[in-house]
Protein backbone atom coordinates (compact mmCIF):
# COMPACT_ATOMS: atom_id res chain seq x y z
CA UNK A 1 0.00 0.00 0.00
CA UNK A 2 1.39 3.36 -1.00
CA UNK A 3 1.57 6.19 1.49
CA UNK A 4 0.29 9.73 0.81
CA UNK A 5 3.91 10.89 0.82
CA UNK A 6 4.79 8.39 -1.91
CA UNK A 7 1.80 9.41 -3.99
CA UNK A 8 2.80 13.05 -3.64
CA UNK A 9 6.41 12.40 -4.70
CA UNK A 10 5.55 10.57 -7.92
CA UNK A 11 4.57 13.66 -9.98
CA UNK A 12 7.74 15.43 -8.88
CA UNK A 13 9.83 12.38 -9.75
CA UNK A 14 8.24 12.19 -13.20
CA UNK A 15 8.89 15.88 -13.65
CA UNK A 16 12.51 15.39 -12.59
CA UNK A 17 12.86 12.64 -15.19
CA UNK A 18 11.29 14.86 -17.83
CA UNK A 19 13.76 17.64 -17.06
CA UNK A 20 16.69 15.21 -17.23
CA UNK A 21 15.48 13.83 -20.57
CA UNK A 22 14.98 17.35 -21.95
CA UNK A 23 18.49 18.35 -20.85
CA UNK A 24 20.04 15.35 -22.57
CA UNK A 25 18.03 15.97 -25.73
CA UNK A 26 19.07 19.63 -25.76
CA UNK A 27 22.74 18.72 -25.36
CA UNK A 28 22.52 16.29 -28.29
CA UNK A 29 20.81 18.97 -30.36
CA UNK A 30 23.48 21.53 -29.47
CA UNK A 31 26.17 19.05 -30.47
CA UNK A 32 24.50 18.54 -33.86
CA UNK A 33 24.08 22.29 -34.46
CA UNK A 34 27.65 23.08 -33.40
CA UNK A 35 29.00 20.29 -35.61
CA UNK A 36 27.14 21.68 -38.62
CA UNK A 37 28.29 25.22 -37.77
CA UNK A 38 31.92 24.06 -37.78
CA UNK A 39 31.40 22.27 -41.09
CA UNK A 40 29.83 25.40 -42.61
CA UNK A 41 32.68 27.57 -41.31
CA UNK A 42 35.36 25.25 -42.64
CA UNK A 43 33.64 24.83 -46.00
CA UNK A 44 33.28 28.60 -46.25
CA UNK A 45 37.03 28.97 -45.71
CA UNK A 46 37.83 26.37 -48.35
CA UNK A 47 35.31 27.93 -50.73
CA UNK A 48 36.95 31.35 -50.36
CA UNK A 49 40.51 30.05 -50.71
CA UNK A 50 39.85 27.89 -53.74
CA UNK A 51 37.19 29.86 -55.60
CA UNK A 52 37.71 33.42 -54.38
CA UNK A 53 40.43 34.19 -56.96
CA UNK A 54 38.22 32.88 -59.75
CA UNK A 55 35.28 35.02 -58.67
CA UNK A 56 37.66 38.00 -58.52
CA UNK A 57 38.87 37.26 -62.05
CA UNK A 58 35.28 37.12 -63.33
CA UNK A 59 34.46 40.47 -61.71
CA UNK A 60 37.56 42.07 -63.25
CA UNK A 61 36.69 40.69 -66.68
CA UNK A 62 33.11 41.95 -66.37
CA UNK A 63 34.42 45.44 -65.59
CA UNK A 64 36.84 45.38 -68.51
CA UNK A 65 34.17 44.16 -70.91
CA UNK A 66 31.80 46.91 -69.79
CA UNK A 67 34.54 49.53 -70.17
CA UNK A 68 35.47 48.31 -73.63
CA UNK A 69 31.84 48.28 -74.73
CA UNK A 70 31.26 51.78 -73.33
CA UNK A 71 34.37 53.07 -75.11
CA UNK A 72 32.99 51.74 -78.38
CA UNK A 73 29.39 52.91 -78.09
CA UNK A 74 29.67 56.01 -75.92
CA UNK A 75 26.14 55.17 -74.75
CA UNK A 76 25.34 56.83 -71.38
CA UNK A 77 23.87 53.61 -70.02
CA UNK A 78 26.98 51.63 -71.04
CA UNK A 79 29.18 54.29 -69.42
CA UNK A 80 27.13 54.15 -66.22
CA UNK A 81 27.34 50.36 -66.15
CA UNK A 82 31.11 50.43 -66.68
CA UNK A 83 31.61 52.95 -63.84
CA UNK A 84 29.39 50.88 -61.56
CA UNK A 85 31.29 47.63 -62.16
CA UNK A 86 34.68 49.33 -61.77
CA UNK A 87 33.56 51.01 -58.53
CA UNK A 88 32.77 47.60 -57.04
CA UNK A 89 36.41 46.61 -57.50
CA UNK A 90 37.92 49.78 -56.05
CA UNK A 91 39.39 49.40 -52.54
CA UNK A 92 37.39 50.86 -49.68
CA UNK A 93 39.17 53.97 -48.31
CA UNK A 94 40.99 53.35 -45.08
CA UNK A 95 41.21 49.57 -45.23
CA UNK A 96 44.55 49.22 -47.00
CA UNK A 97 46.43 49.21 -43.70
CA UNK A 98 44.03 46.60 -42.35
CA UNK A 99 44.75 44.35 -45.32
CA UNK A 100 48.54 44.64 -44.98
CA UNK A 101 50.01 41.17 -45.06
CA UNK A 102 46.95 39.69 -46.73
CA UNK A 103 47.35 41.24 -50.19
CA UNK A 104 50.44 41.95 -52.26
CA UNK A 105 51.36 45.20 -54.05
CA UNK A 106 49.09 44.36 -56.99
CA UNK A 107 46.09 44.17 -54.69
CA UNK A 108 45.51 40.47 -55.31
CA UNK A 109 45.51 37.57 -52.91
CA UNK A 110 48.48 35.21 -53.29
CA UNK A 111 46.15 32.51 -54.63
CA UNK A 112 44.95 34.91 -57.36
CA UNK A 113 48.52 35.86 -58.32
CA UNK A 114 49.45 32.19 -58.54
CA UNK A 115 46.45 31.41 -60.72
CA UNK A 116 47.04 34.33 -63.12
CA UNK A 117 50.76 33.60 -63.48
CA UNK A 118 50.32 29.85 -63.93
CA UNK A 119 52.09 29.11 -60.67
CA UNK A 120 51.00 26.26 -58.39
CA UNK A 121 48.23 27.35 -56.07
CA UNK A 122 48.94 26.72 -52.41
CA UNK A 123 46.37 24.13 -51.34
CA UNK A 124 44.02 25.44 -48.66
CA UNK A 125 44.23 23.98 -45.21
CA UNK A 126 41.76 21.16 -44.78
CA UNK A 127 40.02 21.59 -41.44
CA UNK A 128 37.37 18.94 -41.03
CA UNK A 129 37.19 17.14 -37.69
CA UNK A 130 38.00 13.44 -37.84
CA UNK A 131 35.61 10.80 -36.54
CA UNK A 132 37.73 10.49 -33.40
CA UNK A 133 37.61 14.26 -32.87
CA UNK A 134 33.83 14.13 -33.28
CA UNK A 135 33.61 11.32 -30.74
CA UNK A 136 35.76 13.18 -28.21
CA UNK A 137 33.79 16.37 -28.74
CA UNK A 138 30.43 14.66 -28.20
CA UNK A 139 31.71 12.93 -25.07
CA UNK A 140 33.07 16.15 -23.57
CA UNK A 141 29.95 18.11 -24.47
CA UNK A 142 27.75 15.56 -22.74
CA UNK A 143 29.88 15.45 -19.59
CA UNK A 144 30.87 19.11 -19.19
CA UNK A 145 27.87 20.98 -20.56
CA UNK A 146 27.20 24.12 -18.46
CA UNK A 147 23.46 23.41 -18.37
CA UNK A 148 24.15 20.41 -16.11
CA UNK A 149 25.58 22.64 -13.36
CA UNK A 150 23.59 23.46 -10.24
CA UNK A 151 25.88 26.09 -8.72
CA UNK A 152 26.94 29.31 -10.45
CA UNK A 153 30.66 28.68 -9.86
CA UNK A 154 30.37 25.26 -11.46
CA UNK A 155 28.50 26.74 -14.42
CA UNK A 156 31.26 29.30 -14.98
CA UNK A 157 33.91 26.59 -14.80
CA UNK A 158 32.06 24.49 -17.33
CA UNK A 159 31.48 27.43 -19.68
CA UNK A 160 35.20 28.24 -19.70
CA UNK A 161 36.04 24.59 -20.33
CA UNK A 162 33.48 24.12 -23.10
CA UNK A 163 34.78 27.28 -24.81
CA UNK A 164 38.19 25.59 -25.06
CA UNK A 165 36.56 22.37 -26.24
CA UNK A 166 34.66 24.20 -29.00
CA UNK A 167 37.82 25.98 -30.14
CA UNK A 168 39.77 22.72 -30.35
CA UNK A 169 36.94 21.04 -32.23
CA UNK A 170 36.70 23.93 -34.70
CA UNK A 171 40.42 23.44 -35.46
CA UNK A 172 39.98 19.68 -35.73
CA UNK A 173 42.69 19.32 -33.07
CA UNK A 174 42.28 15.72 -31.98
CA UNK A 175 45.33 15.78 -29.68
CA UNK A 176 44.06 18.81 -27.76
CA UNK A 177 40.64 17.21 -27.39
CA UNK A 178 42.31 14.18 -25.83
CA UNK A 179 44.18 16.46 -23.43
CA UNK A 180 40.96 18.22 -22.52
CA UNK A 181 39.26 14.87 -21.91
CA UNK A 182 42.07 13.90 -19.53
CA UNK A 183 41.86 17.29 -17.84
CA UNK A 184 38.14 16.92 -17.27
CA UNK A 185 38.54 13.39 -15.92
CA UNK A 186 41.15 14.61 -13.42
CA UNK A 187 39.13 17.66 -12.37
CA UNK A 188 36.67 18.10 -9.52
CA UNK A 189 33.67 15.82 -9.62
CA UNK A 190 30.51 17.89 -9.98
CA UNK A 191 27.93 17.57 -7.27
CA UNK A 192 25.15 15.12 -7.89
CA UNK A 193 21.87 16.53 -9.05
CA UNK A 194 19.38 16.92 -6.22
CA UNK A 195 15.66 16.67 -6.76
CA UNK A 196 14.26 20.14 -7.36
CA UNK A 197 10.97 21.55 -6.30
CA UNK A 198 8.14 21.38 -8.80
CA UNK A 199 8.15 25.11 -9.49
CA UNK A 200 11.87 25.06 -10.26
CA UNK A 201 11.46 22.06 -12.52
CA UNK A 202 8.70 23.72 -14.50
CA UNK A 203 10.87 26.82 -14.90
CA UNK A 204 13.75 24.61 -16.02
CA UNK A 205 11.61 22.92 -18.66
CA UNK A 206 10.47 26.29 -19.94
CA UNK A 207 14.07 27.50 -20.24
CA UNK A 208 15.08 24.33 -22.07
CA UNK A 209 12.23 24.82 -24.50
CA UNK A 210 13.27 28.42 -25.18
CA UNK A 211 16.88 27.36 -25.68
CA UNK A 212 15.82 24.74 -28.21
CA UNK A 213 13.80 27.33 -30.13
CA UNK A 214 16.88 29.56 -30.37
CA UNK A 215 18.97 26.63 -31.61
CA UNK A 216 16.30 25.80 -34.17
CA UNK A 217 16.53 29.34 -35.53
CA UNK A 218 20.33 29.10 -35.70
CA UNK A 219 20.17 25.74 -37.45
CA UNK A 220 17.69 27.10 -40.01
CA UNK A 221 19.91 30.11 -40.69
CA UNK A 222 22.93 27.85 -41.21
CA UNK A 223 21.05 25.50 -43.52
CA UNK A 224 19.42 28.26 -45.57
CA UNK A 225 22.61 30.33 -45.94
CA UNK A 226 24.56 30.20 -49.19
CA UNK A 227 27.37 28.03 -47.81
CA UNK A 228 25.05 25.78 -45.82
CA UNK A 229 22.88 25.20 -48.87
CA UNK A 230 25.93 24.27 -50.92
CA UNK A 231 27.22 21.97 -48.21
CA UNK A 232 23.93 20.12 -48.03
CA UNK A 233 24.21 19.34 -51.74
CA UNK A 234 27.23 17.13 -51.07
CA UNK A 235 27.51 16.44 -47.32
CA UNK A 236 29.69 13.35 -47.82
CA UNK A 237 32.15 14.88 -50.32
CA UNK A 238 32.13 18.70 -50.26
CA UNK A 239 35.56 18.81 -51.92
CA UNK A 240 34.05 17.26 -55.06
CA UNK A 241 31.46 20.03 -55.11
CA UNK A 242 34.22 22.64 -55.00
CA UNK A 243 35.96 20.95 -57.93
CA UNK A 244 32.69 20.96 -59.88
CA UNK A 245 32.08 24.65 -59.19
CA UNK A 246 35.68 25.50 -60.08
CA UNK A 247 35.23 23.74 -63.42
CA UNK A 248 32.16 25.82 -64.20
CA UNK A 249 33.95 29.03 -63.17
CA UNK A 250 36.84 28.18 -65.48
CA UNK A 251 34.37 27.94 -68.35
CA UNK A 252 32.81 31.27 -67.36
CA UNK A 253 36.24 32.90 -67.29
CA UNK A 254 37.07 31.50 -70.75
CA UNK A 255 33.82 32.87 -72.18
CA UNK A 256 34.50 36.34 -70.76
CA UNK A 257 38.10 36.35 -71.93
CA UNK A 258 36.93 35.49 -75.43
CA UNK A 259 34.33 38.29 -75.33
CA UNK A 260 36.91 40.78 -74.12
CA UNK A 261 39.29 39.71 -76.88
CA UNK A 262 36.66 40.49 -79.52
CA UNK A 263 36.32 44.00 -78.09
CA UNK A 264 39.94 45.00 -77.48
CA UNK A 265 42.04 42.16 -78.86
CA UNK A 266 43.84 39.41 -76.90
CA UNK A 267 45.37 40.41 -73.56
Amino acid sequence: MTTPEAEQSRPEERLEQAVWAAEQALIEYEIAVETFRVEVENFSRLHHQRLGPMYARIEELDARIAEARAARTGDPEDLRRARELRARLEPIPGVEELMHGWMDDSGLFPEAVAMLTDQPVRPPQRVRPSEEARRLYRELARKAHPDLAQEEDERVRREDFITRVNAAYARGDEAELRELAAEWAAGPVPAERRPSRSEELYARLEWLSQRKELLTVLQRELEEGAIGSMLRLAPDDPDALLVEIAGQLEKDIAVREAELATLVGPE
